[in-house]
């Protein structure tokens, strides 16, 4: 049983921070807060008391018409895409500003939205935000092509020219990194956007809108369009005048986003999916530090996290020490509300998601593997559940093969270097890895070996914003981060101008 707060004390009454009022609750449409065009509205609910904390207005596909029409609009005859590099650069830095004057209210609406811990939205994904704006800033007036040396009589140079109008669906375990990690690049490029932020957590997304308005993003360039995947997002995936698409999701969700485009437009997309992430801890490491880093590598948001380390491997020589101290170290995370400054995990950010991860546990039990600590609901409020080990599980069983999304770790032993590469890389996904070790060759020879977007040698979460990053296999393709993400909000145009008695060529 791991040490759980009771957090339904403090819920209601805001004792440890206060709850903010919810302001923008309409769709954000060419600079203004409106209703949708059917008048529905959905609820979105709190995860730590299961009860309703607003209604939201709900996009339809008439909604992404009229937003797709305002963006088009905006790229076509308004002023962000004419701008330089250096005027968009200023309005983004006043939007990062405001941003940090804020810090605490969007910190409160990511907390109450989506479960996540408040200390964590307001020291790292919140400011996190402000970096993003800050870094594509920085590149907004370093934007450029080349000139080529030709063997012709021709002057011929390339431009980058912004790629126009972007749909970016995100999803709800990191509401803001995720709007930032989107709208950062492509605003920096000159494209205008639709940004619609899951319909889990759309809190955030639209104070996000407003902010932006104040800082004199022109209408237009950036409208948020709360809604249904099915409805919104496949809208924005299949519109005709959508020039590409930025989606970070399930890979079932990101076939159909894909088949959406291909059949449309051919609009390019850019896919970052799910993860089964493999870590191999081998003989020689700490066994203290490896299993804190294991440990914050699953249940770190509540295991709704795309790169969690959820098949741990340990080699042979340590792995019973591993697996008592891993054990015993579980049983003591703070589960409760996450609010409360001493809680390591707070609810699973929905209902579905809460039943999902259950029901794989279950299957796990069912498959034969051996449930060495978790495994039930917390509590009988709120979508919290316990952390939850596995061991003896073979490489077929459901639990070892799908993303769970959640605080369930699948633990397996392995005798060498090579059987460890194996068992990383019997997933079909490829988005991140770990690799705990002492030993650089070990380090050098596995890293180059794992099929994975990102390897974390001795470390877990090591993200920075000009270090790209996605996946390999069916974990997606596509970079977000570093200048990788910016190109792919640009295109390339060639000019080829004849030159006639020149000196040289």
């Amino acid at each position: 049983m791991a040490n759980l707060s009771n957090g339904n004390d403090h819920i209601n009454n805001g004792s440890f921070v206060k709850i903010p009022k919810i302001k923008f609750t309409k769709l954000f449409i060419n600079g203004e807060f409106v209703d949708s065009v059917s008048g529905k509205k959905f609820e979105t609910v709190d995860p730590r008391t299961e009860e309703v904390i607003t209604e939201i207005a709900e996009a339809t596909k008439e909604d992404i018409d009229i937003a797709v029409k305002a963006a088009r609009k905006a790229f076509d005859s308004g002023p962000w895409p004419r701008m330089t590099g250096a005027e968009r650069a200023k309005i983004m830095l006043k939007w990062a500003a405001l941003i940090e004057e804020n810090i605490e209210e969007i910190a409160a609406l990511d907390t109450m939205d989506g479960g996540k811990l408040y200390s964590w939205c307001k020291n790292v994904d919140v400011p996190e935000a402000s970096n993003l704006l800050r870094y594509y800033a920085g590149a907004a007036d370093k934007i450029h092509g080349e000139v080529f040396k030709t063997s012709r009589n021709l002057h011929l140079y390339s431009l980058m020219e912004p790629v126009g109008v972007v749909g970016h669906i995100i999803p709800w375990n990191f509401p803001t990194i995720m709007f930032f990690t989107k709208a950062s690049p492509a605003l920096a490029a000159g494209c205008t956007m639709v940004l619609k932020p899951a319909e889990q957590t759309p809190l955030s997304a639209l104070f996000y809108a407003h902010l932006a308005k104040l800082a004199g993003i022109p209408d237009g360039v950036l409208n948020v369009v709360p809604g249904f995947g099915s409805i919104a997002g496949a809208a924005i995936a299949s519109h005709m005048d959508v020039d590409s698409v930025s989606f970070t999701g399930s890979t079932e969700t990101g076939r159909k986003v894909m088949m959406a485009a291909t059949m449309s437009n051919l609009k390019p997309v850019s896919l970052e999916l799910g993860g089964k992430s493999p870590v191999l801890i081998f003989d020689d490491a700490d066994v203290d530090k490896a299993v804190d880093l294991a440990l914050f590598g699953i249940l770190h948001n509540k295991g709704e996290i795309c790169v969690a380390f959820s098949r741990v491997y340990v080699q042979e020589g340590i792995y019973d020490e591993f697996e008592k101290k891993l054990v015993e170290k579980a049983k003591t995370w703070v589960v409760g509300d996450p609010f409360d400054p001493k809680v390591q995990q707070g609810p699973q950010t929905s209902k579905a998601q809460f039943e999902k991860i259950l029901s794989y546990i279950e299957h796990g039990k069912k498959e034969g593997a051996t449930l060495l600590t978790g495994g039930k609901r917390f509590g009988n409020k709120g979508y919290y559940i316990e952390p939850t080990i596995f061991s003896n599980v073979k490489e077929d069983m459901l639990i070892s093969q799908d993303e769970i999304f959640g605080p369930v770790m699948v633990l397996s032993k392995f005798r060498s270097v090579e059987e460890g590469i194996e068992k990383a890389n019997s997933s079909k996904y490829g988005l991140a890895s770990g690799i705990v070790t002492k030993n650089m060759d070990i380090a050098n020879t596995v890293s180059r070996s794992i099929r994975a977007g990102i390897v974390w040698i001795n470390c877990f979460f090591a993200f920075d914003v000009d270090c790209p990053f996605g996946g390999y296999k069916m974990s997606g393709f596509g970079r977000d981060y570093g200048l990788e993400a910016l190109h792919k909000y640009l295109q390339v145009k060639s000019v080829a101008t004849p030159i006639y008695n020149s000196p040289w060529l």
